[in-house]
């Protein structure tokens, strides 16, 4: 199934006729967005050649621990308020007009625990952009305001056993202990997942995680 999402998105940049794309993935943590984000890009510059597609990853405007433990936030990182959600919204804006320059997009980075500047780019031929994040479907602002913007907007769904399961990897994989690492995703994962998951229904698709390509469970538990 995984080709046939491909297909989909390419049938996505034959309807626009010229024009950049932009996908959304959305869905609760672990569900698999960024596995499947990164499958989507290869597989369309695989068949339609280098940097025609990009990734722009919302992680990349968490907050850096400094502003969170300036907010007193530090202990709910991934809660709605520890993005900078106007700074995402302006740059999926900018993506979609400016393409006589390469765009630099952040990224996440989990072993340093920080949002990282310019790791990715969007080059001016790209033509189709895949971005994903927690609350792409929230209609609270700016998310709210990004909604006519994507070509589709999906929902990566994943049983939530197996989600926190990624998880509990994903925080290990951090540095935390076994105890630590579940009180993390029980406290601050689980509660931001099941906001998430109230936004299912305003999704233009749903994509359970059997359609998500398996990765080796490092890289498997980055969304």
């Amino acid at each position: 199934m995984s080709e046939a999402l491909v297909d989909d998105v390419l049938a996505l940049l034959r309807a626009a006729e010229g024009d950049r794309v932009l996908l959304g993935l959305t869905g609760a943590p672990g569900a698999g967005k960024s596995t499947l984000a990164r499958h989507l890009v290869a597989g369309v510059d695989a068949r339609l050649g280098e940097g025609v597609a990009g990734y722009l990853p919302m992680d990349g405007f968490h907050l850096s621990n400094a502003q969170l433990e300036r907010l007193d936030r530090l202990d709910r990182k991934g809660a709605p308020d520890t993005f900078d959600a106007h700074g995402y919204a302006a740059l999926v804006r900018r993506l979609l007009v400016e393409t006589d320059h390469p765009v630099y997009v952040p990224d996440y980075d989990r072993r340093l625990h920080e949002p990282i500047a310019a790791r990715h780019v969007i080059a001016p031929h790209t033509r189709l952009i895949v971005t994903e994040g927690n609350y792409l479907a929230w209609d609270a602002e700016p998310w709210g305001g990004l909604g006519p913007l994507f070509a589709g907007l999906w929902y990566v769904e994943a049983d939530d056993a197996l989600r926190e399961q990624r998880l509990l990897r994903r925080q290990r994989a951090g540095g935390k202990d076994e105890e630590a690492a579940r009180e993390w995703v029980e406290r601050s994962d689980r509660a931001n997942g099941e906001l998430v998951k109230r936004l299912r229904d305003r999704c233009t698709r749903i994509v359970p995680t059997g359609a998500v390509p398996d990765r080796h469970p490092r890289g498997a538990d980055r969304a």
